[in-house]
Order: structure tokens, then sequence, then C-alpha cells
């Protein structure tokens, strides 16, 4: 299967006919040989007449003009009936979810309802009466779930990109296990509007995808507020840049570290360790306490009762229609009282904020996607052990209202996959994207089960995007500075590291801690200062300059290639009693000094 970007460049060159790309998908389907992938599938001459009319009508501006796409199916699609993996649950819903409605308006074409986890309540893909998907990468595995047609669907090259739900994981498990990309929005991000929920405070529409390009040109296209859905949010998506030259990843303490008893994913894990310090990550080892214990109130706490009113109404009239391990799950023991709620909700609010203050000192965290690959044989012996174990790094993320992405890190020769999963404060999106680019692109996977390789990656920095403003910065904000989440936190994405022309004076300014750096230009002969350019929308400009304290303030910085750009400039009298600086020629590389001479002190 090629990718979203080669199959919308193809269609635009006039290289593909998209009812050929459409054909294609099915006959790539037919080929796989697994039934269990999709709950309804729509006819394929169906489809095609949707293709020749979109051909006929011309791309008119549609970003995902003719991209096919599976839906997963408790996300309501006008024309296919919704079951949530439950046949007396189905319904036939009047208008596409409101996720489903953007893509189809870009453009993309919707072959099929995926199957899933019943109610989305597992990670192991196997809860379902429609049967188990496969694993593509190998069939004596799970697949993940509960996303897990659509994971199978995208790893198997039957469609490049398709929509997963994640409330505890199931938008990342799958992906980690079958060697695809699985992007889990910032809670909010993506309108809910016609999904079937899970735990309706806390349910995102994920994306999976061969490439982290695919997953973010479908969420660059389903996201923004909804005014009539409740639980949207207006929060900034921003656009991945170029992966900054430095960047703070935590991970937990290797006595935190949980691989099942599996050496094969432990040393995984170290090795996508090691890949992510050659890409310029600084590995910051943390206390996961606050995170587990996060992770456990999720199915330990009230956001169990949730689910139930999801099921309230079916499992009173007819209990028999849910699955045995999903009763079990769900209405297997009584449901907390309000106390109990209140009391939950407020440790939730102590954990979160002590896991604020734990990522304060680290730009993202990384952690292995889940601990180890389960067996069909497994999942079967034990189905809730061996499923509370896949969600062991998953299951704290949104109670926290984190955004997460997950990527492939490795692939036995046995063809076992495993992947990591880079974690962020909502609103980081883009940052995560921007790295995940770069760490997908230094695997050298191929993409999913199709032994395809990565294709050659475009540049992806914003540089000259409309609508948006370019700032240097110099000091604390700089990738993997303490600073940095001002700006990813805005919007702001990295463009290009490069100098100031060699008449600008660094200083360390008086006061402190933290420390902070003064530039100046002058008539007499400095340096040339090493700064970042990082791109920003008006909104999170204006935000981040009514924010900058005296003497700093913006202005107009002259860059050793020609150009000029906005950026930290400091008032002269500012630098009195500071300390000259210039000679290392620039913020990161003065600080790196300071820090070596006191651990030589």
């Amino acid at each position: 299967m090629p990718t979203l970007a080669s199959i919308l460049a193809d269609h635009l060159t006039g290289g593909a006919q998209i009812a050929d790309t459409v054909s294609a998908c099915y006959a790539r389907l037919r080929a796989h040989g697994d039934e269990a992938i999709f709950i309804a599938l729509r006819p394929e001459a169906e489809v095609v007449a949707e293709a020749e009319r979109l051909q006929a009508e011309g791309p008119r501006g549609r970003r995902l003009w003719g991209v096919p796409i599976a839906v997963k199916d408790n996300i309501d699609v006008a024309g296919l009936p919704t079951t949530a993996a439950c046949p007396a649950f189905a319904y036939s819903p009047e208008q596409d979810a409101s996720a489903v409605a953007r893509l189809r308006a870009q453009g993309a074409i919707v072959i099929g309802k995926t199957n899933l986890d019943q109610f989305a309540t597992g990670l192991n893909g196997t809860r379902s009466p429609y049967g188990t998907p496969r694993n593509a990468m190998r069939g004596d595995l799970v697949p993940g779930g509960s996303s897990s047609g659509s994971a199978s669907a995208v790893a198997a090259g039957i469609v490049p990109v398709a929509l997963g739900t994640d409330t505890a994981g199931s938008g990342r498990v799958p992906a980690g296990l079958q060697n695809i990309v699985g992007l889990k929005p910032s809670v909010g991000l993506v309108p809910s509007a016609g999904l079937v929920p899970a735990c309706r405070t806390l349910d995102c529409i994920s994306v999976f995808g061969l490439t982290v390009e695919d997953a973010w040109a479908v969420l660059d296209v389903m996201s923004g507020l909804d005014p009539a859905d409740p639980f949207s949010r207006g929060l900034p998506l921003g656009r991945p840049g170029a992966a900054p030259p430095a960047i703070r990843l935590g991970v937990p303490r290797p006595a935190d570290r949980d691989f099942a008893g599996d050496p094969a994913a432990k040393a995984s894990f170290e090795a996508a360790l090691e890949r992510a310090q050659r890409l310029g990550a600084e590995i910051v080892t943390l206390d996961f306490t606050p995170f587990y214990e996060t992770a456990r109130l999720l199915y330990d706490g009230p956001w169990v009762a949730e689910r139930w009113l999801a099921i309230r109404d079916l499992y009173q009239r007819e209990p028999d229609a849910i699955l045995p391990v999903i009763r079990q799950v769900i209405a297997g023991r009584p449901l907390p009282d309000a106390a109990a709620a209140f009391a939950a909700r407020y440790r939730l609010a102590e954990l979160a904020l002590a896991a604020k203050a734990t990522l304060k000192s680290v730009d993202a965290l990384m952690v292995p996607t889940a601990p180890r690959p389960v067996t069909l044989t497994e999942m079967a012996a034990d189905p809730v052990g061996a499923n509370s174990m896949l969600g062991r790094y998953t299951n704290f993320v949104n109670l926290l209202d984190l955004c997460a992405l997950a990527l492939p890190a490795t692939l036995a020769h046995d063809g076992t996959a495993a992947g990591v999963t880079l974690i962020a404060p909502a609103g980081h999106d883009a940052a995560l994207a921007a790295f995940g680019r770069a760490f997908q692109a230094a695997s050298g996977l191929p993409l999913g089960a199709t032994e395809l390789p990565l294709p050659p990656q475009a540049d992806w920095p914003p540089s000259g995007t409309p609508g948006t403003i370019e700032i240097a910065v110099v000091g604390a904000h700089l990738s993997g500075m303490p600073l940095n989440g001002e700006l990813t936190s805005l919007g702001g994405c990295f463009v290009r590291a490069t100098t100031t022309t060699a008449d600008y004076h660094l200083y360390a300014l008086p006061g402190g801690p933290p420390m902070r750096p003064g530039l100046v230009r002058t008539a007499e002969r400095g340096g040339e200062i090493a700064v970042e350019i990082w791109s920003l929308p008006p909104e999170g400009f204006g935000r981040f300059v009514a924010g900058i304290p005296a003497p700093l303030g913006i202005g107009t910085l002259a860059l050793a290639d020609g150009t000029r750009v906005k950026g930290f400039l400091c008032e002269q009298i500012g630098t009195q009693d500071a300390r000259d600086i210039t000679g290392f020629g620039g913020w990161r590389a003065f600080v790196a000094a300071q820090s070596a001479a006191r651990a030589s002190a």
C-alpha cells in the first residue's frame, strides 16, 4: 500500500485514478484473507462509483482527495450501521460523526467499519463476536485493541490510514504490536460527537498510519473546536516542524520499567533510547509513581461508571448480548458511590499536580508502548490479567490530560514488533510529531507488515507558512532548555538553527535563578551568536511576547545568512553588572560550561 502522501500526489498529478486506488484496496483485502478486520464493508462497486464522482469533480483544494480510509465501528458513518462490536446494540446513524464528516469533506473515501473489542473495552483485540483480526506481523499474537481492525487494516497495507479511538491505550497498543504509527491527540482536540462513548470525559478519536506524516495529515483535517460538542476544546494544533536539535525525554527509572519478564522487549526499549540520544535527546530518568498510581484509578476508580452508562440500557434489557468478559469488567462489581467518586477525583487532582511537576523537567516522556507482545493462547488463558498488563504504560495518559504518539521501534527476526510512545501535556501534539517523524526515519523499519521501505522524507519545516510568525530565541527557550515548553504549548515549532551576524554581544544578566541571557547589537566587534528560529501562530506569538519581562524585549535580529527575523534583544541598560559571555558563542555552550565547572568543583 502506498502512503497517504504518495496516493494524494498520484491523484493530483494524474499518476493514478481514484477508482483504481479504491479497487487496489479491495484487492489487497481479498489477498490478505482476514474476514475479521471489517464488521461492515461497503460494496466495491458503490465505492468505485463514489471514486469516479470525486475524479470528475476534481480536487477543488481537498486535502485528502480520493484517499481511502477505514473507520472503527464505534464511530458513526452515515449509511453503515454502528455496532460497537455488539449486534444487539447496532443502530443506523443518520449522519457522520463530526470527525468523519470533516474527512469526507476533504475528499476521503470510507471503505468500511472495522472490528474492535466490544464497546472499546480491552487492549488486546480478541473481545469481539465478529472474530479476532489477525496481527499482520505474526498471526499467533494478539493484534492489540480495542482498535484491532483499524490497526490490522493499516499494518497489512489495505488502507494507508484508519480511525481508531483511545481511552486507555486503544489507539496506541495496536500500533506498537503491529509496527505502525498511532497518534492519540489531546483530549478534545478532535470532536467526539458521533462516537459511542466508553468514558466520555476521556475518549479520543485517534489515527493509525504507516507514517507520522500520514497520521498528522488526518489529524490536521479532523481537529478543531465543534461548538455543538460539549467535550470539544479549542486547543492550538500548531504545525510540526523539523526535529529540534535538543530535546529532554523523561523515561522510567530502571526499577520502574516493566517488560513482563521479556528480555527482548527490554533490549528493544534500550535500543530505542540509544536511537533517541543519537537524534539529540537527553535521557532523564524519572520517578513514575504518580503516573502508575493514576493508571490504577482508571479501572479501580469511578471511571468504570462511565463505561457502565454506555451499556446500561442494553445490559438491563438483554445482558447476555454483552460478552462475559466485558460484563465482568464493567458490571462485575458494585459501582462506586458519589463519595467514592469525589474521593477519586480529589486523588486524581493530587496526582496530576505531582505529574505536572515531574513533566516540568522534560519536554516529553518516552515509554514502551506495551511491556511485551502477548500470544492468543496467553490471552485465552488469562483474559483479564494479560489485558491489564498491556495497559501498563497507557492507562494514565488521558486521565492526566496528555497527548501521545506511538511509534515503531524495533522488529525482531521472528516478526515480533515493539514500539515506543512519546507523551506530552495537552497541546503539544505538533512537538511530538516533529521528533516522532525523525525517530521513525532513523529506525529504518519497513511500513507495517508490507515490507515496503519508509519513503524518503521531504522537508517538513513550516518556514514561510502563511499565517505564522517566526521568532529567534537565544536562551532558556532553546530546544532542550527549561522554558522551551512555553513555545510548544503555544503551537510553536522548530524551523532551523542558525547564528546572528558577528556584531552581537551575549550577556549573562545579573539576578536569578534562573539565569537569563541578554543579546545586544553594538557597533563594536562582537561574535556570531547561536539562535534557533521557531514559528508561532499569531495568537501564540502575541501571548508569548506579552510575557517577556524587562529589560528583555522583541526586536529585529540580523542573521548570518542575510535574513532578518523577530527575536529576543536586551536593553543596553540591562547589561550593567552583567557578564559578557559572547566568547561561548551561545547560551547553550555557556550553560554546559557552567554545569561542567560545578561538577568538577
